[in-house]
C-alpha cells in the first residue's frame, strides 16, 4: 500500500495541522490542563478528577496524570475552576508579622473558628509595610477569597479601594476607628497606654517611659501613655522605636532607656517579649524589679507569667479576636446580619511582681 494512502472509512492526520494545544501553551507561558491530558493519553476531565477526586480514577490512570503534571510543571488554576460554585472555601487573612506570638493566637482563633465550617484561611504576612500590604492584597484577591481579615487597620487607599472592589466580607480587626470599611472587631490602643501609665503612676512611678515599634498602634499606645502620665502628674518618654519583637530586642532597648534617661523608674514595652528581654537585662545589670525599676508589657504572653517576677501584662484577648472575627465574617457568608459594624472587645490590665503594687483605696 501506498505509505501516503488511507485506509478506507478513516481520515488520516493532517501532519501539518497546528498542535493548538501548545500554541496555546506558547501564549500563556505556561502549561494547560489539555496539555497534561495529551501527555498522559486521557481526557481534560479526568486530569481534573485526578487532582480533585483521586480515588475515583484507576491506579494507572492517576499515576499517568500524576507523571504528566510533573514532567510539564503544570500548576492548576484553582481560581478558575471556582468559577462555576463561586465559592473557594478560602478566607484570607493578613497580619502585619508573624513573628508575634500574639498575632498568632488571632490567627489561631481564626483558623479554629472557619474550619468547623469546612473553610480554611491564606495568609499573609506585609512587615508592617503599605506598599507590602497593597501587593498582598492584589495576590490574595486573585484567590478569589470568601472573606477577608486583616490584623490591623487597612489605611493605605489604593488598599482600601482594592478592598471596597471585591464584594465580599471584610473584617479589620486589632483596633478600632470610626471609619470601617465593612466590620471591625478590637480594642482601643490609646485606652490600653493610658491605663498602664495610670497603674505604674499609682504604684509610685515618676519617670515613666515607653517603648515601642514604629506602626500606627504603638503610636497609639505611646500617645495613650503620655497623656494618662500627664494627668496623673508624672514625667513620660518616648523611647527610640524598637526594630522588631524578641528578647534581644527588649534588653537594648531596656539598656537604651537607662543611659539616656537614667532616672527613669517604670517601662512599658509595647509587647511582652520586649518586656521579657527588658526584665531580664535588669537582672544581668543588677537592677531590682520593681523596687528599681518596674516592667510592664501587653499581649498576656506565655513567657509574661513564666518569668520570675511575672510581668505585669495589659490581656487583649488576642485570641478571642480572631474567632469574633470569624464569627462575623461566617454570619455574612450565610447572609445572617453579623451584629454591631463596630466590637469593642476591651482589654484588661493583670498586674504582676514586675510592678510595684498599687496601695488600696480606703
Amino acid at each position: 500500500m501506498d505509505r501516503g494512502q488511507s485506509l478506507p472509512g478513516r481520515v488520516a492526520p493532517d501532519r501539518t495541522a497546528p498542535d493548538r494545544a501548545a500554541q496555546r501553551r506558547r501564549a500563556s507561558g505556561r502549561p494547560r490542563i489539555e496539555d497534561v491530558a495529551a501527555l498522559a493519553g486521557t481526557s481534560a476531565i479526568t486530569v481534573s478528577r485526578t487532582l480533585r477526586a483521586p480515588a475515583k480514577v484507576t491506579e494507572a490512570t492517576r499515576g499517568r496524570v500524576l507523571r504528566a503534571i510533573e514532567q510539564l510543571g503544570y500548576i492548576p488554576d484553582i481560581a478558575a475552576s471556582s468559577l462555576a460554585s463561586r465559592r473557594t472555601g478560602i478566607i484570607a487573612v493578613l497580619v502585619p508579622t508573624i513573628t508575634i506570638p500574639v498575632f498568632a493566637e488571632t490567627v489561631q482563633g481564626i483558623t479554629d473558628t472557619v474550619r468547623a465550617e469546612g473553610l480554611q484561611i491564606l495568609l499573609g504576612d506585609y512587615n508592617y509595610s503599605d506598599a507590602s500590604e497593597r501587593e498582598l492584597l492584589l495576590a490574595l484577591a486573585g484567590r478569589r477569597p470568601e472573606a477577608i481579615i486583616s490584623v490591623g487597620l487597612v489605611q493605605e487607599p489604593a488598599a482600601r479601594a482594592l478592598l471596597r472592589g471585591l464584594g465580599v466580607p471584610v473584617v479589620e480587626s486589632w483596633d478600632l476607628t470610626d471609619d470601617a470599611l465593612d466590620l471591625v472587631v478590637g480594642f482601643s490602643h490609646a485606652g490600653a497606654g493610658g491605663a498602664m501609665a495610670r497603674h505604674l503612676a499609682a504604684g509610685g512611678g515618676r519617670r515613666l517611659a515607653f517603648v515601642g515599634g514604629t506602626d500606627r498602634r504603638a503610636a497609639a499606645r505611646a500617645a495613650g501613655f503620655v497623656a494618662a502620665a500627664i494627668e496623673c502628674g508624672v514625667s513620660a518618654a518616648i523611647a527610640l522605636p524598637t526594630a522588631a519583637s524578641n528578647l534581644a530586642e527588649g534588653a537594648r532597648a531596656l539598656a537604651q532607656v537607662i543611659e539616656q534617661a537614667p532616672q527613669t523608674d517604670a517601662v512599658f514595652l509595647s509587647d511582652d517579649m520586649l518586656a521579657a528581654g527588658a526584665l531580664l537585662e535588669c537582672q544581668r545589670r543588677g537592677l531590682a524589679v520593681p523596687d528599681r525599676i518596674a516592667i510592664a508589657g501587653l499581649g498576656n504572653m506565655e513567657i509574661s507569667r513564666a518569668l520570675s517576677p511575672g510581668i505585669t501584662t495589659i490581656d487583649v484577648a488576642a485570641r478571642a479576636i480572631g474567632r469574633r472575627a470569624a464569627e462575623a465574617v461566617l454570619a455574612r457568608l450565610r447572609g445572617d446580619a453579623p451584629g454591631a459594624t463596630v466590637l469593642d472587645l476591651g482589654f484588661s490590665l493583670i498586674p504582676r511582681g514586675s510592678t510595684r503594687p498599687v496601695p488600696a483605696v480606703a
